[in-house]
């Protein structure tokens, strides 16, 4: 009787090759949050980004929507391992913001009204890579999943994408945000299964 090694059988093609491992589809939009979803008025709404010296650039929902805004679509992908693909977008790009202060600092850790936070390397933020969006699908962004305006940074798992950001802190050491430090990973890639410490 012959052995069959597992190593020489046939491997199962994904789905997509825009699957990254261990995730589904769904055509679905699930709402996961930490919290409950805080009820954000547009003419209380603020933008700041606060560099490690504590100067800082700001701006209102009038003032943030005068800024130039990109078209995107992209696929994202949530930790509970489903995927969305082809999701399309409306905002503004980090680079215009980032544009605004003169930082040598390595990492963001990002604010959410409601008291959310995660951290992620500034790096990831920059060259065409994270936006401030207020608009999915072509109609603005619902406030179950984000609005009035969320971080978007679709080459992480989506809990490094905070909703209703407010607030994006600058600084030369990491700081864990709020998942980050009950255990997730503290950078969240999808194509690593990054999910949790030691992934």
């Amino acid at each position: 009787m012959g052995v069959i090694s597992r190593g020489f059988g046939r491997s199962r093609e994904p789905e997509d090759s825009r699957l990254p491992p261990g995730q589904y589809l769904t055509e679905d939009f699930p709402v996961l949050s930490a919290g409950p979803t805080p009820v954000v008025r547009l003419d209380e709404w603020r933008l700041d980004l606060i560099g490690p010296a504590g100067d800082r650039a700001s701006w209102t929902w009038p003032e943030l929507r005068a800024l130039p805004h990109e078209e995107l679509t992209t696929d994202i992908h949530c930790v509970t391992k489903w995927s969305r693909l082809g999701t399309t977008w409306r905002g503004v790009s980090l680079d215009t913001l980032l544009a605004e202060l003169e930082t040598e600092a390595d990492f963001a850790l990002v604010h959410s009204y409601g008291g959310y936070t995660t951290n992620l390397p500034l790096e990831d933020l920059m060259d065409g890579q994270a936006w401030i969006v207020v608009e999915h699908d072509g109609e603005d962004l619902p406030p179950e999943h984000g609005g009035p305006a969320r971080l978007l940074v679709p080459h992480l798992y989506l809990w490094k994408s905070a909703k209703w950001v407010n607030r994006i802190e600058l600084h030369d050491e990491d700081r864990l945000g709020f998942w980050e430090s009950l255990g997730y990973h503290e950078y969240g890639d999808p194509w690593r299964e990054q999910r949790y410490v030691g992934d």
